[in-house]
């Protein structure tokens, strides 16, 4: 009994320290599960130990892909590429080196050193070409004995010459015994070189820049170009290299977005060349551009602006000329005075004649041009460029109000800036008869072209109206906004005017730009055009432009606009399209010159750049060429031809536009009626036959 008793009571001892162990670890578990939940979500280690426990962790901003720029055709403009850049840590091994002295063998651990270096920097120069090898050795050794940590090593390098140059003498033997850090930068990349650039432009990092440091195409849609930044976490291991910290967030950067231009890099290389190849060795041309544009769409072809550099004399694209410059053009503008009078009906054909009066006008100096005539008609008087006639045209039908006439000048968008691709389109300024700096003789200035304001760009988009037949398209740089060739975002042609004159305005003064392309100023246009490769309808420019206060303050004025000695800048243009007859592209180029004492005349350089663009452009456009015809007489009807024919004849209209083919039939004595657009391409009965006074004349335009 005895026995069984003490065997029970040794079970039950046991159960009972098994039982107290299954307690006492259930409890133990459970404060572990709760620790846990507690250290989880609301302990907090003391911050002043954690930092010696934790690798610290830091934000690192990870960059974007910078978008590209591309051409019409899809060239390559503008794009982003992986560059390298070295640095030395000149101290790299120097104190380990002073404290071991020698090798095993002996050698001068320092010494060494210093032999691989000055090997290094031999074949550092042969890569770089700017620096000599003795010169990088020395910067070296220099660098050595001052303690700098980040010597830079010459230029950026591409990877390719980044993987021959980690061959080199101690370069080979990695960053921490040769002390070459390579940093990995993202290099702007301009595969045309000089060509558009200012129009492509550049965005400038603030620290560096002294003024506007997003200038052009880089700088306008730097927003889109850009993307958006990434970021990531890195923490430094006990190697002291930075790895990512997985216990922080990451975000992936968005690559920008391309920006397809209409620029086609073809046309532009011949502007650019034909502009250089007139003014680069004339050191009278302080500055130049040159635009041209789709007639049909208002798309920007090529846009060159050579400036001077007063210090080397070459002319460089550094600053846009073509939207920036706003001044009197001159001569240029004349044709929105003849398309007002038209359209008013003051004019009712080019071969309408004006009393000359001997060139004077109340006020106004007189115009050598038609002094001694007894009369002008507008067309001649357009041909030679008058300053009477424009003058006289202004004042006599708007002397009583002028802002009839101003008014459509700011409808042919003359009178304000428009939305451009381009930062920096300037205002264009046009007097009000209210304002202070209207006089008297404001209004013929302004009919001839003066004490207005305009832009190259302002003064081409007017004529591409004519040459669209008035429909007046806005100029645009952008066509749209890609991802990896697909489209994001479309631009595209927009209308500034559905109509800034009828089709027989436009086709009247079709008729007078092409006479002075064929007749010309003084001659001087219709030399350098009259046998282009395509028939060319423009007009030419030239005037003098307003001393700034600092030439004032220098040379004095004996007006304002030349200096005492008798200088002055003198701005020369020449606007156009073509083929005439079906216009594809329209075109200016303009030239300012520096202080001079001769004449820069919009008919001579600008002419003879011209002529180069548009024989280029008929051998690089086949749908040009279909175009190409012999340069015929433009058709020219003198007085004679106006006045009623006597009898029954019937008068030759062929190759007339309609305002000025009605005129000659009906003042001849006939009714006309007539099909199609354009100009007269038959007529019936034939010219030369005979007809019963008042019989009906069909004309056919095409």
């Amino acid at each position: 009994m005895a026995k069984k008793d003490t065997e029970k009571k040794g079970r039950d001892r046991i159960a009972f320290i098994l039982y107290a162990l299954y307690a006492f670890f259930l409890v133990m578990g459970v404060v572990f599960i709760v620790r846990i939940i507690q250290i989880q979500n609301f302990w907090e280690p003391d911050k002043e130990t954690e930092k010696y426990f934790v690798p610290s962790s830091t934000r690192s901003v990870i960059e974007p892909e910078r978008g590209a720029i591309i051409g019409c055709d899809g060239k390559l403009l503008a794009l982003s590429t992986p560059m390298y850049q070295l640095y030395m840590d000149c101290t790299v091994r120097k104190d380990y080196f002073a404290e071991k002295k020698t090798d095993k063998d002996g050698n001068d651990l320092e010494q060494q050193w210093l032999e691989k270096a000055k090997d290094f920097a031999w074949e550092l120069a042969g890569v770089m070409k700017d620096k000599s090898g003795d010169e990088y050795y020395s910067m070296i050794v220099e660098g050595r004995d001052k303690g700098n940590k980040y010597l830079r090593l010459g230029k950026p390098v591409d990877r390719q010459t980044l993987g021959k140059m980690q061959k080199f003498p101690l370069m080979e033997e990695g960053q921490y015994r040769s002390g070459i850090i390579v940093e990995k930068k993202d290099s702007r990349q301009y595969p045309y070189g000089s060509l558009a650039r200012r129009t492509i432009g550049y965005v400038k990092d603030n620290r560096n820049s002294n003024g506007n440091n997003h200038i052009g195409l880089e700088g306008k849609f730097d927003y889109v170009l850009h993307g958006k930044e990434g970021e990531i976490w890195l923490r430094v291991t006990e190697n002291k290299e930075r790895i990512r910290d997985y216990d922080s967030t990451y975000v992936r950067p968005e690559d920008g977005l391309d920006v397809r231009t209409t620029l086609d890099i073809n046309l532009q290389d011949i502007v650019d060349k034909a502009l250089r190849r007139q003014i680069g060795d004339d050191q009278t041309i302080e500055m130049g551009c040159a635009v041209v544009m789709e007639v049909e769409t208002g798309a920007i072809r090529a846009m060159v602006n050579l400036n001077r550099d007063t210090t080397t004399k070459t002319m460089n694209e550094t600053y846009n000329m073509a939207i920036g410059m706003s001044s009197e053009p001159g001569s240029v503008f004349k044709t929105t005075t003849l398309m007002t009078a038209l359209e008013d009906g003051y004019v009712k054909s080019l071969d309408d004649r004006i009393p000359t009066n001997n060139g004077y006008l109340p006020g106004y100096p007189q115009d050598d041009h038609v002094a001694g005539m007894k009369d002008i008609s507008i067309l001649h008087g357009f041909e030679i460029s008058s300053n009477y006639v424009f003058r006289y045209l202004a004042v006599k039908n708007y002397g009583d109000n002028p802002k009839r006439f101003l008014d459509k000048l700011y409808l042919y968008k003359l009178g304000q800036a428009f939305d451009f691709d381009l930062e920096g389109l300037k205002e264009p300024f046009i007097p009000s008869p209210e304002g202070s700096l209207w006089s008297q003789t404001s209004l013929g200035s302004i009919g001839m072209g003066y004490s207005i304001q305009e832009t190259p760009l302002h003064i081409l988009t007017f004529y591409n109206a004519i040459a669209n037949k008035g429909k007046m398209m806005k100029p645009y740089l952008v066509e749209s906004l890609e991802k990896d060739g697909t489209v994001k975002k479309k631009f595209g042609p927009s209308v500034l005017n559905a109509s800034i004159c009828s089709r027989a305005t436009a086709d009247t003064l079709l008729r007078a730009l092409k006479a002075v392309a064929a007749e010309g100023t003084g001659g001087t246009a219709s030399r350098r055009l009259g046998k282009a490769k395509l028939q060319v309808a423009g007009k030419t420019g030239t005037s003098r432009q307003v001393l700034s206060a600092e030439e004032i303050k220098k040379y004095g004025m004996s007006n304002p606009y030349v200096t005492k000695d008798g200088s002055f800048h003198n701005l020369g243009t020449f606007v156009c399209f073509f083929p005439a007859d079906k216009p594809k592209y329209s075109a200016i180029i303009c030239l300012r010159s520096t202080l001079i004492k001769g004449s820069l005349y919009g008919g001579v350089l600008p002419a003879a750049a011209m002529r180069e663009i548009v024989d280029a452009v008929h051998s690089l456009d086949p749908s040009c060429g279909k175009e190409l015809k012999a340069l015929a007489q433009v058709p020219r009807m003198e007085m004679e031809d106006v006045k009623p024919v006597s009898g029954e004849i019937i008068p030759d209209v062929a190759g007339l536009g309609l305002r000025d083919a009605m005129y000659i039939i009906e003042n001849s004595g006939f009714k006309c009626s007539y099909t199609g657009e354009g100009h007269v391409e038959s007529q019936t009965p034939r010219a030369g036959e005979k007809a019963a006074k008042g019989a009906a004349v069909q004309i056919v335009l095409k």
